[in-house]
């Protein structure tokens, strides 16, 4: 899965630069989820939402103009990981470090202030002004030409698992920079470009392991198998843990 995210200031013009380029990108056959970064709370506190949640997992809800399903995720990775995608638009997020970056500005101050490395176009509202560039970075103005952000995003979204693992020598954020500034590529990524000895996937989705994990998985898993009649060795175990 590829992403990107849209950060800015508020009045910058995300919501419609993200809604430009998703609809372009649908239309080009992808599949898109949408993240939003939001700071008030979500669910009203005292309503029947928020009690079932302070004693469930998990809420489900179904409205007459929509369904959702309310939770807690216990970080960044774990709420990314219930999205499937081809391209995963992040409305906010400013501090998310393992993805490249559109910044929607009001100003070139903006645009200076939140570019942290990971910046690779200009967008919102200071791209209806014709300016075309910023300290090196394209300004695209996704009201007029939706299609040419998109085909930025598929030429250069990516994300990188964000498990900060050593294997290439670098944190996630230092690589994604890296990436974005055309000093690295994805193949770089230890993780994403090497074939895990030991794969688990949840619902179709791989879960990042360090090789140390990896290892005690393997481990553990043939320990236990050894000892059970029937048991040989293979060049292939699978093992399907199903919840239904």
């Amino acid at each position: 899965m590829r992403a990107v995210a849209f950060v800015g200031f508020k009045k910058s013009g995300k919501t419609t630069t993200v809604e430009a380029v998703a609809r372009v990108l649908e239309e080009r056959g992808y599949r898109v989820a949408i993240a939003k970064s939001m700071h008030a709370d979500f669910d009203r506190e005292g309503s029947d939402t928020w009690r079932f949640s302070r004693v469930a997992d998990a809420v489900l809800v179904s409205a007459s103009d929509t369904d959702a399903l309310l939770f807690r995720a216990k970080d960044i990775n774990a709420l990314f990981s219930m999205v499937n995608a081809d391209f995963l638009l992040l409305e906010g997020f400013k501090s998310v470090q393992h993805v490249p970056k559109v910044i929607c500005a009001r100003n070139e101050d903006d645009v200076r202030e939140l570019n942290d490395g990971l910046a690779i176009a200009v967008s919102g509202v200071i791209a209806s002004t014709g300016v075309e560039e910023i300290d090196g970075l394209p300004v695209i103005d996704a009201t007029k030409e939706p299609e040419r952000l998109a085909a930025l995003m598929e030429k250069r979204a990516f994300m990188l698992p964000n498990i900060d693992c050593g294997l290439c020598g670098f944190r996630c954020a230092e690589m994604a920079r890296m990436i974005v500034n055309g000093e690295k590529t994805l193949k770089d990524c230890v993780v994403l470009s090497s074939k895990p000895k030991v794969t688990v996937k949840i619902d179709g989705r791989v879960l990042p392991m360090k090789d140390w994990v990896q290892e005690l998985v393997e481990k553990t898993i043939k320990g236990m198998l050894s000892s059970m009649k029937g048991y040989r060795e293979g060049r292939r175990i699978e093992i399907v843990i199903r919840e239904d």
